[in-house]
C-alpha cells in the first residue's frame, strides 16, 4: 500500500511529461503536413546530380547479356 504513495506522483509526472511533449510537437509543425512526406517518395529528384551521374555510368543492358546470365547456375 505505500508503494502507491510513491507511484501516483511519478505516474502524473509521466503523464505531464507526455503532455508537454505533445504540446511542443503541436506548437513546433510536427503535424501540420502528414500527407506530403509520403506523395514525394512517388517522384523522381531530378535535382540531384550524384543519381544522374550514376545512371549515365550504368551500360546498357542489353537481351543477350540478360540470356546469358540467366543460363549460368
Amino acid at each position: 500500500m505505500e508503494s502507491i504513495y510513491l507511484l501516483i506522483p511519478i505516474a502524473l509526472i509521466f503523464v505531464a511529461i507526455g503532455v508537454w511533449i505533445f504540446f511542443w510537437a503541436v506548437d513546433s509543425g510536427q503535424f501540420d503536413d502528414l500527407e506530403s512526406p509520403a506523395h514525394s517518395i512517388l517522384f523522381d529528384d531530378e535535382s540531384n546530380p550524384t543519381t544522374q551521374k550514376q545512371a549515365e555510368n550504368q551500360p546498357a543492358s542489353t537481351d543477350k547479356q540478360h540470356a546469358s546470365d540467366t543460363d549460368k547456375p
